[in-house]
């Protein structure tokens, strides 16, 4: 399989919008960094799916500003809705 930013793009953005967990988040980078191959010249998209498979050791975790860097590192921009629940 050939990972590309948007695919990267989109795993960040289902687990921002809570639709999958940390766990399968990690799962699917771990999986990537193993059997896929990368659809980048400057490394970007391997170095972000990297970071992501370290997402669950304590040291590294995953906070909101390390999602919105990797997501400015992909050419990307969050846009925050908030709304009445």
């Amino acid at each position: 399989m050939l990972v590309t930013r948007v695919m990267v793009v989109e795993e960040l953005r289902a687990y921002l919008n809570h639709e999958i967990v940390l766990d399968v988040l990690v799962d699917w980078a771990e999986t990537q960094m193993m059997e896929a191959e990368f659809d980048d010249k400057d490394g970007v998209v391997r170095d972000v799916v990297a970071r992501l498979g370290l997402s669950d050791v304590r040291a590294f975790g995953l906070a909101w500003e390390d999602c919105e860097h990797m997501l400015a590192e992909l050419g990307f921009a969050v846009q925050l809705n908030i709304v009445v629940v």
